[in-house]
């Protein structure tokens, strides 16, 4: 992978804005601030919609289910073993990677160009 894919990438994974590297992507816990504070990108291309979500709910599900199946069937333990095992691991599974992804994702919708209904290809 070039440096040039790379930077994209690293500035996503940051929450950084995907332009400059240094004006802070989001408002609160996943809201996109409206412009860049340190370059003034306008951020209404940003669109990440459910992607990070569905990204995220599919890989903590296959993690959780998958470990949650290995304790049952090795262990056998009570209900509230489970319980007290996979709830805070869904938690941690779920909502420490959903910023960095929705940052991801509108880094690479920047670095792509990418836009609602357009048809034409990239020049």
């Amino acid at each position: 992978m070039t440096d040039e894919a790379k930077l994209p990438i690293a500035r996503g994974l940051a929450c950084r804005c995907p332009r400059c590297g240094n004006g802070r992507l989001l408002q609160g816990f996943l809201d996109v601030r409206p412009r860049c504070e340190a370059c003034g990108l306008d951020y209404k291309f940003a669109d990440a919609g459910d992607g990070p979500a569905i990204f995220i709910i599919l890989i903590a599900g296959f993690i959780v289910v998958a470990s949650a199946l290995i304790v049952e069937f090795k262990y056998e333990p009570p209900l509230w073993v489970h319980a007290l095992l996979w709830l805070p691991l869904i938690l941690a599974t779920t909502l420490l990677p959903l910023r960095p992804m929705k940052g991801l994702m509108v880094a690479l919708q920047y670095h792509h160009r990418a836009a609602e209904g357009r048809t034409e290809s990239k020049p």
